[in-house]
């Protein structure tokens, strides 16, 4: 098993991605805590887990909130005695353009989608130091890499993720703490549902991706376990992007 022995946390792991990153990693080995807002979502991801064979716990986890970031990272240390992998994956998408732009809808989301990142790496940091090294995965978006013609306070969150993963990469390089982030287009998730119910948009995405689809969970579940895995032990401060070839373009 890829992930035997490991002490994983993901946030938003309610549902979406970050539940199908926990079920993957709980087949692989992995003891996984997840964190979320949705409670109810996340208890029933946790019994799946464990109904299952593996070992997960479910911790509420607003990522705005410093004081449950520590609470959460207690958690998982004193339930499974260490902290391997942190997945930075909490995260809202919103497509207002720079005028259409609140600031209290700026401040959400670069709170969730940045600010959530950033407190996560910091208190997962010492935890990892403390069991010899670990990996931290962020996932941003493609949105983080090219200019959109729509999403403003998205892009600029997940374009700040990009960089706030190649400043922590660098800064603990030398304690083995490893830092990468994943870019997906656009992946079939509860968040992008009430978008891509409508038809045309669903055809302009598939349209506009070379493989000539649209991506799933699963697709980016397997990345992130690559990078979670020993197997990426060289791999840090570096860009994974799983977009169908979309900004290959």
């Amino acid at each position: 098993m890829r992930l035997e022995n490991k002490v994983a946390l993901i946030s938003g792991g309610a549902r979406g991605m970050g539940a199908v990153e926990a079920k993957l990693f709980s087949v692989e080995g992995a003891k996984v805590v997840i964190g979320d807002v949705l409670e109810e979502e996340g208890r029933r991801t946790e019994a799946e887990i464990n109904e299952a064979g593996g070992e997960c716990l479910f911790v509420p986890l607003d990522v705005t909130r410093e004081i449950q970031w520590q609470a959460a990272i207690e958690a998982a240390v004193s339930r499974f005695g260490k902290l391997d992998i942190l997945v930075n994956n909490a995260g809202i998408y919103r497509t207002e353009r720079v005028e259409e732009v609140s600031s209290e809808l700026w401040d959400q989301v670069m709170g969730i989608n940045a600010k959530g990142v950033f407190l996560g790496t910091k208190h997962a940091i010492p935890e990892m130091r403390n069991a010899g090294g670990g990996s931290i995965i962020n996932i941003s978006s493609v949105a983080g890499l090219v200019g959109n013609h729509i999403s403003a306070a998205y892009s600029a969150s997940k374009g700040a993720v990009r960089l706030l993963t190649k400043s922590t990469a660098i800064q603990y390089a030398k304690e083995g703490i490893r830092c990468n982030s994943v870019h997906p287009g656009t992946i079939e998730t509860p968040m992008t549902a009430d978008m891509l119910a409508d038809q045309q948009y669903r055809q302009d995405r598939m349209e506009r991706t070379p493989l000539g689809r649209l991506g799933t969970a699963q697709d980016v579940a397997y990345g992130v376990l690559y990078l979670a895995s020993d197997e990426s032990s060289f791999v840090t401060g570096s860009e994974l992007v799983i977009d169908g070839g979309r900004t290959a373009q």
